[in-house]
C-alpha cells in the first residue's frame, strides 16, 4: 500500500490516491480499468474475503467506508451519479487479481441493475437464492437498511447468517447495490468450479458505465 501511495500522510495532495485515511485504516485509489472506477483497501495487510481480520469487531467496516467514497465518482465524472449506477463488490480468493483486499466502486451493468429493480419486492431480510440466478452463477441476495449496513458489516452478515460460510469465507464473493426504495441489495455468491463460477462478483459491474449514457 505504501507503494502504491508514496506519500506523506500530511500531504494535502494524497495521489495517486484519492483519499489517504491511516488512522481509519483506509486508502481510497483510482484504479486503472475504467474511467470512473476506485478501489478502497485497507492500509494494512488483509489478504482477501479468507482473512479472519473481516469477522473482528475493531476491524473497519470497509463496504459502509466504500460507500462512502461513491463521491469521487461524480468528482472525477463532473456530474452527480446517482446512487442506483454505483456497486460495490469484492471477489473471493480464486476471483481475485491480487492478494490484498480491495474493494471495487464502479457503475452496475444495466441488465444486472434491471433484474435488482424487477426483483425488488422478491428480495427478503434473509440470504435466500435472487431468483433466476445472476449472470449465469447462482448467487445469495439479503436486503438491508442503510442503518443496517452502517452499523454491520456485510462480511459478518454473511459468515454469522449463512450456514457453513464462517469456515469457509475465502470461497465467497459480496457486493453491495442501492435499490430505489432507500434499501440495500448484499449479494453473495460461492466459488464452485463445476459452474464455472470463480465467484468474482466484480462481474456484475461495467467499468466502461454505459448505464451513464442511457440516463
Amino acid at each position: 500500500m505504501n507503494n502504491a501511495c508514496p506519500i506523506s500522510y500530511s500531504i494535502k495532495n494524497p495521489a495517486p490516491c484519492a483519499e489517504v485515511k491511516p488512522r481509519a485504516g483506509y486508502v481510497v485509489f483510482k484504479d486503472r480499468h475504467g474511467p470512473l472506477q476506485y478501489l478502497l483497501m485497507p492500509t494494512y495487510r488483509i489478504n482477501g474475503t479468507e482473512s479472519p481480520l473481516l469477522l473482528e469487531p475493531a476491524t473497519p467496516n470497509f463496504f459502509w467506508l466504500a460507500w462512502q467514497a461513491r463521491g469521487y465518482m461524480s468528482k472525477k465524472y463532473g456530474h452527480d451519479i446517482p446512487d442506483s449506477a454505483v456497486s460495490l463488490a469484492i471477489n473471493s480468493r480464486l476471483g481475485r487479481s491480487q492478494d490484498h483486499l480491495h474493494i471495487h466502486i464502479s457503475c452496475i451493468r444495466p441488465d444486472v441493475r434491471e433484474q435488482l429493480d424487477n426483483d425488488l419486492t422478491r428480495i427478503s431480510t434473509r440470504w435466500l437464492p435472487l431468483p433466476g440466478d445472476l449472470m449465469g452463477h447462482e448467487y445469495l441476495a439479503r436486503r438491508v437498511t442503510e442503518s443496517e449496513l452502517a452499523q454491520r458489516s456485510p462480511f459478518m452478515m454473511l459468515a454469522e447468517e449463512v450456514p457453513e460460510a464462517r469456515d469457509h469465507m475465502g470461497r465467497y464473493a459480496l457486493a453491495v447495490v442501492r435499490q430505489s426504495d432507500g434499501s440495500f441489495v448484499l449479494l453473495a455468491t460461492e466459488r464452485n468450479l463445476l459452474t464455472f463460477n470463480r465467484a468474482s462478483a466484480e462481474e456484475i459491474q461495467d467499468h466502461s458505465c454505459a448505464i451513464l449514457s442511457s440516463r
